[in-house]
């Protein structure tokens, strides 16, 4: 709007960045009290070292910020939260490119392996050993089918309240863990991942209701690729997402998806459950190089009408392909968030039944998993491109931007 500070900035200011500050300058001076603060992320130009900009950030702030800013250096930004006129001196420093909002992201819910041909891959003995998949969620309840009879929840993170032994208050996360990688032992392997001796390094990321900013998602991928080489990650699941606000290059959740694929990590996602309309892919599933991935009926036959529709914000036909997310059972966390709210959903006292391409997105990085312990040089551009490849073409009527390349298919690794 002219007249207001943000005009001269629009090219360096998230539109939704702009609306709050003129919204907040007019509630101020109407109130004639202290004004409130946003969440943002500001990212600088590659002209110098990152923590000389950082810290010419932090001075020019001083005492404006609400917390000390947070350091995202693998996407060349910070965190912080600032009142209106934080935000106006930051747009007058040279080295700040864009100002993003600092948006919540949501674990995606609606209200499996012979189904891709996982077993067939697993008796040939390809079942994700030596590989680690990172499930950054609500955090990993140690369940025996993780535990026993070898503890592979190799590595546990708290970015959300800094605890130091594996937990779930959500549950999400647990189920999302044994969607990839339970091994079925108190189920007899009925309720068995593509990839029962993988590795699982839980990422807590979001809270205990499946929320969580892009800001603390980032740090947790940050927190990955630093450790991929101690913990052996090879594959990333992520089964969140929420409203594409923009194409993914301005994106900030993107470009850290781009960053780590481009580091060798192969970074799978979800279409989010905001279908059946086109355009419903959630962000980072927008990602050009993420893995994005549709949900399909258990049987692998359908497309359910939550699955989240291309193409992409942007442009780019997405999914890249779908896998089972429709009555999905998998691992239970007792007492969290979800056990509680839904208790009709366990599977005696071990198990639970969800759906969503929250399921569906790390069936497949289990499945991806299984591969490279097959081709262990694949980089994420052959791992995306073969399983696309070997992806089963579902019935007439869905378009590429309802299936991708088809229903994921493991039976071709024996």
């Amino acid at each position: 709007m002219p007249g207001h500070w943000s005009w001269p900035y629009r090219h360096k200011l998230d539109p939704d960045v702009a609306k709050w500050a003129r919204w907040e300058r007019a509630a101020t001076k109407s109130a004639g009290g202290k004004g409130q603060h946003l969440a943002v992320i500001i990212q600088f130009h590659r002209t110098s070292r990152f923590g000389r900009q950082a810290e010419g950030l932090r001075q020019c702030l001083g005492v404006l910020s609400a917390r000390r800013p947070v350091g995202l250096q693998m996407i060349r930004s910070v965190a912080v939260r600032l009142p209106e006129e934080g935000l106006r001196r930051a747009c007058r420093l040279p080295q700040v490119r864009y100002i993003y909002k600092d948006r919540t992201k949501h674990a995606l819910l609606h209200g499996a392996t012979p189904a891709i041909g996982a077993a067939a891959a697993q008796r040939s003995g390809f079942t994700g050993k030596g590989i680690g998949i990172a499930v950054l969620d609500t955090g990993v309840y140690p369940h025996p089918d993780l535990t026993r009879p070898r503890n592979r929840l190799a590595a546990f993170k708290d970015f959300v309240q800094g605890r130091v032994m594996p937990y779930d208050d959500n549950g999400h996360g647990t189920h999302c863990a044994g969607d990839a990688a339970g091994n079925g032992l108190l189920s007899k392997g009925k309720y068995r991942g593509p990839a029962p001796e993988a590795e699982v390094i839980g990422v807590k990321v979001l809270d205990a209701s499946g929320n969580g900013s892009d800001s603390m998602i980032i740090r947790g991928i940050q927190w990955c690729l630093q450790h991929r080489r101690r913990y052996g990650i090879r594959v990333l699941s992520l089964s969140f997402g929420g409203p594409a606000a923009s194409s993914s290059a301005r994106d900030p959740l993107c470009q850290a998806v781009t960053r780590a694929v481009r580091k060798g990590l192969v970074v799978v996602t979800v279409a989010g459950n905001t279908g059946p309309r086109r355009g419903t892919i959630t962000t980072p599933g927008v990602s050009p190089l993420a893995l994005t991935v549709g949900a399909a009926d258990v049987h692998g036959t359908t497309v359910p009408s939550f699955s989240g529709r291309g193409p992409a914000k942007g442009g780019g036909t997405k999914p890249d392909l779908v896998a089972p997310g429709v009555g999905i059972t998998s691992l239970r966390a007792p007492g969290s968030v979800l056990d509680r709210m839904l208790p009709s959903a366990r599977v005696g006292r071990r198990y639970f039944t969800l759906s969503g391409t929250s399921m569906a997105a790390p069936i497949t990085a289990g499945a991806a998993a299984q591969l490279l312990q097959r081709f262990p040089k694949l980089t994420p551009a052959g791992v995306k491109r073969a399983l696309k490849r070997h992806a089963i073409r579902l019935r007439r009527g869905y378009g590429k931007n309802v299936q991708g390349s088809g229903l994921l298919n493991m039976r071709f690794l024996r």
